[in-house]
């Protein structure tokens, strides 16, 4: 008997333990909100509704949105009409101002309505309460689940404690879903109404508060009747609640619905394929986390200024080139500019019309970039022993391939002989070019292009000299980059990190390398920069000088067969920026298109109006210990004292020297030293004809 009673001792003593420790758990669940921490009082006072998360550029200025969000944040006192607030306060927590978060009357008599039914008939949800469940709660636990309620009821009590009234209300209106796709108040009455709502009707005002409650039942666009039975309930709950005079009941329940036509989404002027690719890259980071993130903050490497001016630069000249092109398809045109020094991208344009998700020419379309190409074979020239001072035949070539002979000829025939290879890529020489890629061997020259940045595969035949593979503009500018900087190779970065709304890091790109790969000799990166800033100041790319960019810019047209693309490939010390122009379904352009003359312009635009960071006039100084000799940067050879123009070049000492005088100024050609050294004599000339005969042709290659 005594070991019976005993034992019913220990086992009420064990309940009792059991409730004591389970009142204690479900405390400390309640609050820590279910041991994930509660939001603080901080945190509370400055939360924003999402509006889509932010794209922020390089400088911390927005760029865009990673979503669309149907919504626009407003301020209570300033943008909602008192009846408006009635309007809602009556339909959806009449006892508002008088609860701490918690309508303990309005719980008892839905739990009273919902016995007497059997099944769920009215909630008790609070204003405060659905304020938690759309910001804190929201997607964190399983909707209209017990454990989602109890969450809602601790977040409700720290909201009211860390906020007024006013402020929960202001919440209230921006976070409240409204049907279609639409958050919030404002976003909800330019969607139905297409006004904001300071411009709301009461009726109209009624409408919109007839919707939380069941936003898809009561949706005026879907279901009229059910919506204006909605809305004249409404309007007797204002009666009721001393809102509005009964004697105006009848007349405003008369009003039929009048709803907006069409439907408001937020546009983005700004909106562009740099954005797009952001985003895909976000996603891709994420990998479907997003489900558990509101909003999310993604600090770029991106420029606002410059990304404008190359979505003008791409759309002005595409226009431009369109009215000559004398084609029904749409000229299409494609930008990317990297920050030489770290591979940052500081600009991208996918195409001349941006829709979101479609395809990316800047990122992804395969062109051939004619001579574009042809500074890897001189940068393999240089590598192999040759200098901006070798000599190459100019002359017809024809290059056997098994059976057949290929027969690449220069722009309009026009051969100059025997000439330097400085003077040969000022002219873009197409004969010259390939004898001197004959010379080194096609296969080194891929090797170069590869070790610089070029991905796509690039097939041994002797056309690859010219430019004949395919490569996305990306590639080549990421090529390009070593050019600029030294010889070294740089990885592209458009993304720098990810984090939440509150500034909490999600994810952190790797910083650019300390010490990236050395794929140059920076003497060859120096010469064939040299060579490239005469194609800029005298040859097919002088263009640039003439629309007024000055300082230093080295770069490269390319024009392929037909005038089907064009490129041009322009750099200083501080950007490596390309534009492509042509049709998505290659085709000619014009009988005359040209890098030289359609592409080079956009670059020029886009570098006068979008880029402030000019370099220092010393930024491409000569590696130390080569060799120093005053030459005709015009032609390559030894400066005489009839030179218009002259310019130290530098060469690798265990090299030969340039011997040979300049042969083409001398005292019987009446030259004259010409001030504007930007837009010298046009080189297309043959040997030994005077200066002065030449108008500034620009070459067409």
């Amino acid at each position: 008997m005594l070991k019976a009673k005993a034992r019913r001792r220990e086992i009420l003593l064990g309940l009792f333990a059991i409730c004591i420790l389970t009142v204690y758990f479900t405390d400390v669940w309640l609050i820590t909100c279910g041991f994930d921490g509660c939001p603080t009082p901080r945190a509370i006072q400055t939360f924003q509704p999402d509006q889509g998360g932010r794209i922020l550029d390089r400088y911390n200025r927005l760029m865009g949105r990673l979503e669309v969000v149907r919504r626009l944040n407003i301020d209570l006192k300033r943008d909602v009409p008192e009846f408006v607030q009635q309007a809602f306060i009556a339909t959806e927590d009449r006892r508002f101002y008088q609860h701490g978060g918690l309508d303990w009357r309005g719980f008892f008599r839905a739990l009273a309505t919902n016995l007497r039914a059997g099944r769920t008939r009215e909630g008790f949800s609070t204003i405060t309460m659905q304020v938690a469940r759309n910001t804190f709660a929201v997607r964190r636990y399983p909707a209209r689940s017990l454990r989602q309620k109890f969450i809602e009821l601790r977040l409700s009590r720290l909201i009211e404690h860390s906020l007024t009234k006013q402020q929960i209300l202001e919440l209230y209106f921006n976070v409240i879903y409204m049907g279609n796709g639409v958050y919030g108040v404002e976003a909800a009455s330019r969607d139905l109404f297409g006004k904001n709502t300071r411009q709301l009707t009461l009726p109209e005002a009624a409408m919109l508060a007839a919707l939380p409650k069941a936003p898809s039942v009561y949706t005026p666009r879907r279901h009229p009747e059910r919506a204006l039975a909605r809305r004249n309930l409404v309007l007797s709950l204002m009666v009721k609640e001393g809102y509005v005079s009964a004697s105006r009941l009848p007349g405003l329940q008369a009003q039929p619905l009048r709803i907006a036509r069409d439907e408001w989404r937020p546009k983005d002027p700004n909106d562009s394929y740099a954005l797009d690719a952001v985003r895909q890259l976000v996603d891709s980071i994420i990998q479907g986390g997003t489900a558990d993130i509101i909003d999310l903050t993604v600090r770029t490497t991106l420029d606002r200024n410059a990304q404008l001016a190359a979505d003008r630069a791409i759309r002005r000249q595409a226009s431009a080139i369109q009215s000559e092109a004398g084609r029904r398809a749409l000229v299409q045109g494609a930008m990317v500019g990297i920050d030489p020094r770290n591979g940052d991208i500081r600009a991208l344009s996918g195409g001349r019309q941006y829709e979101r998700g479609t395809f990316n020419r800047a990122l992804l379309a395969h062109r051939q970039p004619g001579s574009a190409f042809k500074p890897f074979v001189y940068a393999a020239a240089m590598a192999a022993g040759y200098t901006p001072s070798s000599e190459v035949d100019d002359d017809p070539i024809d290059v056997i391939q098994g059976r057949n002979v290929w027969s690449p000829a220069n722009y309009n025939d026009d051969y100059s002989g025997r000439i330097t290879f400085r003077k040969a890529l000022i002219k873009s020489a197409n004969a010259a070019t390939v004898r001197v890629s004959q010379a080194v061997g096609i296969p080194r020259i891929i090797d170069v292009a590869h070790r610089n940045g070029i991905v796509s595969q690039l097939p041994n035949v002797p056309s690859m000299a010219l430019g004949t593979a395919e490569v996305t503009p990306i590639e080549l500018v990421t090529a390009y980059a070593p050019f600029a900087n030294g010889g070294f190779r740089v990885r592209p970065r458009l993304v720098r990190s990810i984090s939440t709304s509150d500034d909490v890091p999600i994810w952190i790109s790797s910083e650019p390398d300390k010490n990236p790969p050395q794929v140059m000799d920076p003497r060859d990166a120096y010469q064939v920069t040299s060579m490239l800033q005469s194609v800029v100041d005298y040859g097919t790319g002088k263009a640039i000088r003439e629309y007024g960019v000055r300082g230093l810019v080295a770069g490269k047209t390319g024009t392929t067969n037909s005038g089907t693309d064009v490129w041009f490939v322009g750099y200083t010390p501080t950007i490596v920026a390309a534009f492509w122009f042509g049709f998505d379904n290659p085709a000619p352009i014009s009988g005359d298109a040209s890098g030289g003359r359609l592409a080079a312009p956009a670059w020029a635009e886009f570098y006068l109006n979008g880029w402030r960071e000019i370099a220092s006039p010393n930024a491409w100084n000569p590696p130390a210990g080569m060799v120093e000799r005053k030459i005709d940067p015009t032609t390559g050879y030894l400066a005489t004292e009839w030179c218009p123009v002259t310019r130290n070049e530098y060469y690798k000492p265990e090299l030969p020297l340039p011997t040979i005088p300049c042969p083409e100024h001398g005292p019987d050609m009446g030259d004259q030293q010409n001030p504007d050294w930007q837009n010298q004599r046009d080189w297309s000339n043959d040997f030994g004809k005077k200066i002065g005969k030449a108008l500034g042709k620009i070459f067409k290659f």
